[in-house]
């Protein structure tokens, strides 16, 4: 078994997760990554992985695959992740269920199984994304807001659970940042977020990076059940 640290990172195709696999490949990681599809990463550190974390079958397929082939995972982190913006009362019960399944109950499997490959070796760090929308209650956005602060729960509690196996459990709430996820949001919605951060301004991919990195270091194993809101919420 290699002693290169493995990492997997949820939802690579683009945005953050793309980011975030190019970050860690640079720094020395090998990475695995998903999404619904192929990804466009061409490198000996990375494995991609054509997986939706609604699918516990595919997710246990992942993880299976990580352990045959590489016998450790170290770190997840978990990005994946859908919103919708609209008012609750025209709010869909179908588009409930996939936010939901795929930010709540997908996140909830990846844990899952990545800390049980983690306690193999009692050690891991596990990262997952959350949102400002949830302390900002934004207005437009209750199942997304919602959904990422049952996210928030779910780090707090999980990381009492697996801290007996040396594995942390913490989480990085980004600041509007330019991808896709906001595409469909007006611009004088987005101001409106910027003026009520202590720091007007958009996050950078870079900016995920630095708090995803101070949460994986292995001097921050007495650092768990924490939540970062990037831009000062």
């Amino acid at each position: 078994m290699s002693n290169t640290p493995v990492i997997l990172i949820t939802g690579t195709r683009k945005g953050i997760g793309r980011y975030l696999v190019d970050h860690y490949i640079e720094a020395g990681y090998r990475v695995v990554g998903c999404s619904r599809e192929p990804a466009n990463i061409e490198s000996d550190a990375y494995i991609h992985c054509i997986t939706d974390v609604r699918d516990e079958a595919g997710v246990k397929a992942m993880l299976s695959t990580v352990r045959r082939d590489l016998g450790r995972l170290d770190i997840l982190i978990n990005n994946a992740g859908i919103a919708s913006m609209n008012h609750s009362l025209l709010t869909t019960t179908d588009m409930a269920q996939r936010i939901f399944e795929t930010n709540v109950i997908g996140t909830f499997v990846v844990c899952r199984e990545a800390a049980k490959l983690m306690q193999r070796r009692r050690y891991g760090r596990i990262v997952n994304l959350v949102s400002v929308a949830t302390p900002l209650k934004l207005e437009g956005e209750a199942l997304y807001a919602s959904s990422k602060a049952a996210v928030t729960s779910l780090t707090q509690i999980m990381a009492r659970e697996l801290s007996a196996y040396n594995i942390t459990v913490n989480a990085v709430g980004p600041a509007p940042i330019h991808t896709d996820l906001i595409q469909s949001v007006p611009q004088e919605k987005l101001q409106q977020i910027l003026d009520r951060q202590a720091i007007h301004r958009f996050g950078e991919f870079s900016d995920v990076a630095n708090a995803v990195d101070f949460f994986i270091k292995p001097e921050s194993e007495f650092i768990t059940g924490q939540v970062i809101y990037l831009g000062g919420v």
